[in-house]
């Protein structure tokens, strides 16, 4: 063994345990233990890792197949890949195996994390290496790294995006590559094929740099047989890969769950030196800036450590080394050239500056439901990030290097770690008691509440056992997650996508009207509990279903200001009866409540603004909307009566002329009110 390959061992060891030593100062030891899935099953920051612990449950249950990583518990009856729930694929997998040895709760995202951690130190360790002499110094230029904010921020909330050290493998190969003048890496060729496995949003990453380091050889040499040949063979691999891990599953194609188009998560312009993201400040000195729609997920603070460094470097490199700067562009021109076409692609053609849109790029419908697969943008700059922090701290070394102190460098570089670090300690203070805050508690299934606050919990505890299947009538926006781990953990199937990224949504969409079309033909299935958050649809199939001996009902909870709201309407095929003080069974006395519907006239469903435009300013405040269902045409009828808190609204009218909806004139100067109360129509 050569005394450098002997350096990258002892540098890649003593790099892995500086991470693995920030990932327990930050987050403790409680993640590690895998029986603990609160912080998961409390949803960590957001609701995205109740998304990944759910695809893990659902596959837990299934049984082996290849591809691996498919479930048709999930996205019944069609099923899925847990490729599009983010639950690490191969991690997943590999548990998958091993499932009869493990313990009836078991969670791999803290193992997961901190792994990534250890090899993010690993890799930056080896990669700042090539540019500094001893092992201390190349230990300090690894910290920016180990405690990158854009790794941080994604860690435990979208888990499998942790795996950061992907693209700092890629970059050291690079680095190394062009100064051997080679670029068959077994190690690249094992990097790239491996980041599909964990996220495919890595793989244009891991490509992008894989690309400069062939192109750039294949220029230098005029030999491009060979280095197309690698590219070739690897990209087969990855694909290879991708198919035994689910990636390119038919039930996973569709543009449903795609959500927001391309530009909509893109990287604002302010994003280097903007310190927010989603709930965190991340600077002690930097002013939070504006931004606008979903740039947070565009989230690129390098943190001021760096950001001063970066300066620093760059006004001496341009005043002393300018005479060698094209030179420097011209061998590496290839890598310039995919930096700039990351960064384009993370600006998007909805280029944003602050709390501003400043212009739009037309492009084709085609091009942008392409684009859309990568649809968050913003993280497609991580590359380039990386770039920066390495040209920052391997050019504060180059600089050191010119000045006669011994020490300089590790002077200098540990100055630029106390600064970063203490810039980003808001940040890192929040991150140290995050996972801390969730501990095993009963809380409510849905709402999170305790449980005498909502009757969601103690309704499907009663209903344990009893179906097969959770069928979920229309999107559930706001209780998906939850109700995916419940299906999970009772062993039921579950036709909802919420936790699925991407589906066939043609499909799902039929399946949700036969179902639909089953309860109103009197085909309601026994083993089926239908739930849906839509009163509308709720409204529409209680009748029949009622008909059929389903028990149906609205499940309340006391949220925010502790005033009972609807969580969920539930058919219970066979329920005899439920009855709960936060539970409102179906009858001819069930409250109904006005649409929540909001455009250019009406707000949250009275008809209240812009009135002059279409001629109807005497009917301001006096006409409300509902949804246009069998028990509202019974009970809404001129003569009768709304009755909230305590006030008697006499109807005047009911137009139906508007297919689906019910125009309700009252007898009133002001029905606002009447919005988002249940309402007793006599």
């Amino acid at each position: 063994m050569t005394p450098n390959n002997k350096r990258n061992i002892r540098l890649f060891w003593l790099g892995a345990l500086l991470g693995f030593a920030a990932f327990l100062c930050i987050y403790g030891v409680s993640a590690l233990d895998v029986t603990n899935d609160a912080f998961l099953r409390g949803g960590y920051i957001e609701q995205d890792v109740q998304q990944h612990y759910a695809g893990w449950l659902f596959y837990r249950q299934s049984p082996l197949s290849l591809p691996l990583c498919e479930t048709d518990h999930l996205n019944w009856p069609d099923g899925t890949s847990i490729a599009f729930t983010d639950s690490i694929p191969l991690f997943a997998a590999f548990f998958r195996l091993l499932n009869p040895l493990l313990p009836e709760t078991f969670q791999y995202f803290g193992l997961y994390t901190a792994l990534c951690f250890a090899l993010q130190g690993g890799f930056a360790a080896l990669l700042v290496g090539l540019f500094a002499r001893s092992d201390l110094t190349a230990l300090l230029g690894a910290v920016p790294f180990v405690f990158s904010p854009i790794l941080l921020e994604r860690a435990f909330r979208h888990t499998s995006l942790a795996a950061h050290f992907l693209i700092l493998a890629a970059l050291y190969y690079y680095v190394l590559g062009m100064r051997e003048n080679r670029f068959a890496f077994k190690g690249l060729f094992a990097v790239n094929a491996l980041a599909i496995a964990l996220h495919p949003y890595f793989v244009p990453m891991t490509y992008a740099v894989t690309f400069a380091l062939l192109a750039g050889q294949a220029w230098q040499s005029r030999r491009f047989a060979r280095p197309a040949a690698f590219l070739a063979v690897n990209l087969a691999a990855t694909a290879c890969v991708g198919w035994l891990f689910g990636v390119f599953s038919s039930a996973g194609s569709g543009a449903g769950g795609a959500g927001n188009e391309y530009g909509y998560f893109s990287m604002n312009l302010n994003a280097l030196w903007n310190p927010t993201s989603r709930g965190v400040v991340w600077s002690l000195f930097l002013p939070v800036q504006n931004q606008t729609g979903g740039n947070y997920d565009g989230f690129n603070y390098l943190g001021l450590g760096v950001l001063l460094a970066a300066a620093v470097v760059a006004v001496w490199g341009v005043w002393t080394l300018r005479a060698r700067l094209l030179s420097l562009a011209r061998r590496h021109g290839w890598l310039l050239f995919v930096c700039v076409c990351l960064a384009a692609f993370a600006i998007s053609h909805v280029v944003t500056a602050n709390g501003a849109t400043l212009f739009r790029i037309p492009l084709p419908q085609a091009l942008i439901r392409l684009a859309t697969t990568l649809r968050s943008s913003g993280r497609l700059f991580w590359p380039v990030y990386y770039l920066i922090m390495l040209a920052a701290v391997a050019g504060l070394l180059r600089l050191c290097s010119v000045v006669r102190f011994m020490h300089a460098g590790i002077a200098a570089l540990a100055c630029l770690c106390i600064v970063q670090l203490v810039d980003l300690s808001p940040a890192l203070a929040q991150k140290v008691a995050s996972l801390r805050e969730y501990t095993p508690t009963e809380t409510d299934l849905v709402t999170g509440t305790t449980p005498a606050f909502s009757s969601t919990t103690d309704f499907f505890e009663k209903t344990s056992g009893r179906y097969s299947t959770l069928v979920a009538l229309d999107p559930l926006t706001q209780t998906g997650m939850e109700l995916a781990l419940y299906a999970a953990d009772e062993g039921m199937n579950s036709t909802d996508t919420s936790v699925v990224a991407r589906y066939n949504e043609e499909a799902v969409a039929a399946l949700r009207a036969g179902f639909v079309n089953e309860l109103l033909s009197g085909g309601m299935r026994a083993d089926c509990l239908y739930v849906t958050e839509r009163p509308e649809t709720f409204l529409q199939l209680a009748d029949a279903a009622a008909e059929q001996g389903a028990w149906c009902g609205a499940l309340y909870a006391r949220v925010g200001n502790g005033e009972p709201e609807p969580a969920l309407y539930v058919i219970a095929p066979g329920l005899d009866n439920y009855s709960h003080d936060l539970a409102v069974p179906y009858s001819e006395a069930f409250p109904l409540r006005i649409a929540d519907y909001s455009d250019d006239y009406w707000f949250e469903g009275v008809l209240s603004l812009n009135l002059a435009d279409i001629g109807r300013e005497a009917d301001e405040n006096k006409v409300v909307l509902f949804y246009d269902t069998p028990l509202a045409r019974r009970r809404l009828v001129p003569g009768a009566a709304i009755l909230c808190e305590g006030q008697r609204y006499s109807i005047l009218d009911v137009d139906d002329s508007d297919a689906g909806w019910l125009m309700v004139s009252l007898d009133t100067q002001d029905a606002r009110p009447l919005a988002g109360k249940d309402l007793v129509i006599q």
